[in-house]
């Protein structure tokens, strides 16, 4: 591939930035780096991505990005790769899955990426981890590298004065509001050394507004699941109690409205489960640390992990009120409303599983539909474009996830509704 138009300086000079990973952080982050005047090259093992952000287009949908990422391509400051170019700032922003079974925490994408690294680090090249990731992960990032490329000095066994730096710096972002979230929302910066923190610092500050905070790799790191953590556990406890107030024949949203005026009492809202690749995930990665310590921990993942099997007993029961013969309609299906995010989502779990129950007799709708044909997952589901339509031909309607494209939506009558999110309370 040929470079972009340079803005000033030699035609062989490294990149400003190069972001390792072009998915829903790492392209946002490429594409704001490359919007404050930094020279950015974005690197990914997907054609489909490198082509479509080289063609100046997105391959997921996020408010605002698609003009950012078409101007910076445009200007010649963005750049998608399918190796690792030379830079002098490299970010790591791959997934960080855990296995279902096992609920273990995979790293082979963060490892991958270092790999794909090496042969282009020199001295005075800074790399920071974004992916959300077990605590010292970022030391065993360092120490392949140390191993790939021993002409080098990095930040381990007590290095201070390393020729490539490491930090660890997790996003705080959340989909439909990146790009104001990325300026604004202050960060953690988490060095192996004082040196790598500060020079990880001044790179954020480029565009960051809100406060650098700093501290080491393996707090940062802690940090980062902690805060998905808490999320997860307050969740828990409100989708419990949703199932409580289920089988005693209660209504929880106005059980939790009615708590809620206590002064220290904020529950927050139960939904069909968790989903998205954060709070879903990364709980499991401080249990796998501290297996014996994290029992809430576990236990809430475990309760939000049950919720959407409760969502399908439900649905079973009205099913058995029709001896079975019942339309079903889902609405919604992405993991949280208004976002083209499927990952980990508890609704496309709830419709994939009544789909392979009641072969037939399930359709579903969602307004960013064409993004799951797009990931080459939903094939299996019958999926309509238009809501109403699928309202009226049903007998059972769903509604587990909501977008706003549903507010104008009363709540059906004459139709069996199982509402998971308190829609329409």
């Amino acid at each position: 591939m040929s470079s972009p138009v340079r803005k000033c300086g030699n035609p062989d000079q490294p990149y400003d930035v190069a972001v390792i990973g072009l998915g829903y952080i790492g392209l946002p982050t490429a594409a704001m780096f490359a919007g404050a005047g930094c020279l950015v090259a974005g690197v990914d093992i997907s054609e489909r991505a490198v082509k479509s952000v080289n063609s100046g287009e997105l391959h997921f949908e996020e408010e605002g990005l698609s003009e950012l990422v078409s101007r910076c391509v445009q200007s010649g400051a963005l750049r998608a790769y399918l190796e690792p170019v030379r830079a002098r700032n490299f970010i790591i922003a791959v997934p960080t899955p855990v296995d279902h079974a096992t609920h273990e925490p995979d790293i082979s994408h963060v490892m991958a990426a270092g790999r794909s690294i090496a042969s282009v680090l020199e001295k005075g090249n800074l790399v920071i981890l974004e992916s959300t990731s077990p605590v010292g992960t970022t030391r065993r990032l360092a120490t392949l590298l140390a191993n790939l490329r021993p002409d080098l000095k990095f930040p381990v066994e007590g290095e201070d004065n390393p020729d490539v730096h490491f930090a660890y710096c997790p996003e705080r972002i959340i989909p439909g509001r990146i790009l104001e979230e990325f300026v604004n929302n202050d960060r953690i910066i988490g060095g192996m050394t004082s040196s790598c923190t500060r020079q990880a610092k001044a790179l954020y500050q480029k565009l960051v507004k809100g406060a650098c905070h700093e501290t080491d790799d393996r707090t940062a790191e802690l940090c980062k699941l902690v805060e998905n953590s808490y999320r997860d556990v307050n969740i828990a406890f409100a989708n419990e109690l949703s199932m409580i107030c289920g089988d005693i024949g209660l209504d929880p949203w106005k059980v939790i409205e009615l708590a809620n005026h206590h002064p220290r009492v904020n529950i927050l809202n139960p939904g069909p489960g968790v989903g998205g690749h954060c709070i879903a995930v990364d709980p499991w990665f401080i249990v796998s640390v501290a297996p014996d310590r994290a029992r809430l921990i576990r236990t809430a993942r475990e309760v939000n992990d049950e919720k959407p099997r409760y969502v399908i007993e439900k649905i079973n029961e009205a099913m058995e009120l029709h001896c079975g013969n019942a339309k079903i309609a889902c609405l919604g299906l992405t993991y949280k409303a208004d976002a083209d995010d499927f990952r980990e989502s508890p609704a496309l779990y709830v419709a994939k599983i009544l789909t392979k129950r009641y072969p037939g007799r399930v359709i579903c709708t969602d307004p960013f539909h064409h993004a799951l044909r797009h990931m080459g997952i939903g094939n299996d589901l019958e999926i309509v474009q238009d809501t109403m339509d699928a309202i009226k031909n049903a007998d059972i309607v769903v509604m587990l996830v909501g977008h706003s494209r549903y507010r104008e939506i009363s709540r059906p009558k004459d139709k069996v509704v199982v509402d998971t999110i308190g829609f329409w309370k």
